[in-house]
Formats: structure tokens, sequence, C-alpha cells
């Protein structure tokens, strides 16, 4: 069962850690290349605060982000700023989430976010943790997969096999972290095992791996659609 309030302690905690490692910046570094291609550090630290404004906005009930292209213009105008403002932006925007998450509400809701897509209220916490501590990973500068929680690990893959499951584009794949663990996603034709280190098949599922350090039979590594 998702527990919203612990949910919002872990962003909590997870905040605390991108704001503290953030500050170790420089302006300088803030505008070196980060992980993702195309964006700098800044674009990602950009990113991490306009997301909380659009998670605000979806327990709010109000529309995510007014549009694809605005949400992208406003990332590249806030990409470039110094350090400080970035830092400034993720606190205070981290603090809205967490009053809108303190407020009463009935968590049991649905709520939409982009595209369409429609998830439980009680859920929004958690997307707000694999926000801020994926992004803090790819900002490159220290916190890398195997330092992410072993729950957070676990429930994201729980969350991305679910997101795969039903593509007809993706081969049914089965999933088994070399601890036990078995996950199921991909269409109904084919049948693939992929097997390894779950932190390994997070990276893969989370596009952040390519997935070489797996093992698999059946067929060659899925090819999966971008997040």
């Amino acid at each position: 069962m998702i527990d919203h309030e612990l949910d919002l302690a872990h962003v909590r905690e997870a905040t605390e850690r991108l704001l503290t490692a953030a500050a170790s910046l420089d302006n300088a570094g803030a505008a070196e290349p980060s992980r993702l291609p195309g964006w700098t550090r800044g674009h990602v630290l950009a990113h991490v605060a306009r997301n909380a404004d659009a998670l605000v906005n979806v327990l709010q009930g109000l529309p995510m982000y007014p549009d694809a292209a605005t949400r992208d213009a406003d990332i590249e105008r806030d990409s470039g700023r110094p350090l400080d403002v970035h830092l400034a932006d993720l606190r205070a925007t981290a603090d809205r989430f967490q009053a809108v998450g303190a407020e009463p509400a009935d968590w049991s809701r649905t709520v939409e976010l982009r595209n369409g897509v429609t998830d439980s209220a009680s859920r929004i916490p958690f997307r707000r943790w694999v926000e801020v501590d994926l992004h803090h990973v790819d900002l490159g500068i220290g916190y890398e997969l195997e330092d992410l929680p072993e729950e957070f690990v676990s429930r994201e893959i729980d969350f991305l096999a679910d997101r795969f499951t039903g593509l007809e584009s993706v081969p049914a794949t089965t999933l088994r972290a070399d601890g036990g663990q078995a996950w199921k996603t991909g269409g109904t034709t084919g049948g693939v095992a992929v097997t390894g280190g779950a932190v390994e098949i997070l990276g893969w599922l989370a596009g952040r791996r390519d997935g070489s350090a797996l093992r698999t039979e059946g067929g060659p590594l899925p090819r999966l659609p971008a997040l």
C-alpha cells in the first residue's frame, strides 16, 4: 500500500541530499554538461524546480504544464541562472510541494499529469522522489545509481516494469534481480529473460545504463522506448 506521508518524508531527505551536493558547485560547474544529452547541470536543476511547481499544480487539480512548449521554454529560461538562484528556487519550490502535500486531501482521488496520463494522488510524492533522486544522479557530481536507497530501486523497477507492460514494441520480458526479485514487462509475444543486479536493471529501464552488464536468455536485450 502506498504511504504518501512516508514518501513525502523520502522527498524531503532526497531534496536535502540534492541541495547539499549542488551547493558544492560554483557557477562554472553549474554550466557544465550534465549526463543528460543537450542539458547542462543548470538545465537539470531548473527542471527539478519546475517539476515541483508542476506537481503542485497536479495536486491542486490544475494542468501540470500549460503545454509542452512552455515547459521546455521555462527550463531553458532558468538553466543559466547563478548557482545561488538555482539553490534558492529549489528550496522554495520544494517547500511549496511539501506544504501542499501536508494539506488535508483525498489521496485516493485520480489526478492528471502530462499527455493525459492519470494516477492516484497518493503516488505523486513517489513520482517527485523519482524526479529528485534520479536527476541528482544525472548531475554527475558523485551521487550514483548505486547510492539510491534500496526501497527506491525496487519501487522504481516496479513502476517502470508496469509502464512498459502491454507495449507490443517490447517483447514479453522477465526481469530477474540477482537478489531474487522478479518482474514481468513488455508485450505478449516473444520471451526474453533479463538477469542482473537490481541497480543495473533500474539503470537500463530508466535509460541511465546501456544494459551491457545484464545477462539475457531467449533473445537480445529489448529496445525500450524513451521515457
